[in-house]
């Protein structure tokens, strides 16, 4: 499937706020300057109500790494459950392998996230696993392969990585989805009523 490989600091630039889990002296220093040759000379206009909807998909599309089709899909499957179609899509989002992965403390971004999972160095119930998207369910185990288990790489951000997420239980080089994640536990950067009334037009 299609991904973005362009500059990642030109997606944050773009929102004017960090969606890419760094915190880069470089990034930070010009995140309030559009991108492009002229960005410091741009001022951010005011938005129609359609273009606020647009910058809240945009915000959560680079922050998960989806693709339009993609995510597009996932607002049609939450808004035929019941429930909240807001908190639904979120725990959707959340519940992706290589977000779990993240959240977990085993990668220091969503995008080395993403390269465990699709180089077979996760494992899900014990099963190798290389879907970044699959939806981890409740009660799923997540852990890296044994071959990470000595990568000094990997240790290291274990080490300096804070607690895994509230609706994760994290021990060691594993961890299980204990229930579904809710807008409490992440506090997300985006609007998700403003995607939700973006695909109902």
């Amino acid at each position: 499937m299609a991904r973005y490989t362009g500059p990642k600091h030109r997606l944050a630039r773009k929102e004017g706020i960090n969606l890419l889990d760094k915190t880069s002296a470089s990034l930070m220093r010009r995140l309030g300057t559009p991108p492009g040759v002229h960005g410091g000379k741009k001022s951010r206009r005011r938005l129609s109500e359609f273009g606020q909807q647009l910058r809240e998909k945009q915000k959560a599309k680079v922050m998960y790494g989806v693709m339009e089709r993609q995510f597009k899909k996932l607002v049609e499957t939450v808004s035929k459950q019941k429930g909240d179609t807001e908190e639904l899509l979120l725990a959707l989002l959340e519940r992706r392998l290589d977000n779990i992965v993240y959240r977990l403390g085993f990668a220091k971004s969503r995008m080395q996230a993403r390269q465990l999972v699709t180089h077979g160095h996760v494992q899900v119930n014990n099963a190798k696993m290389s879907i970044p998207s699959y939806e981890v369910q409740e009660k799923d185990v997540v852990s890296l392969d044994i071959k990470m288990h000595t990568n000094a790489q990997i240790l290291k951000i274990i080490e300096d990585k804070t607690e895994a997420a509230a609706f994760l239980e994290k021990k060691g080089l594993s961890g299980k989805l204990t229930r579904m994640p809710v807008p409490s536990d992440i506090q997300p950067p985006f609007n998700t009523r403003q995607i939700i009334e973006y695909y109902s037009r």
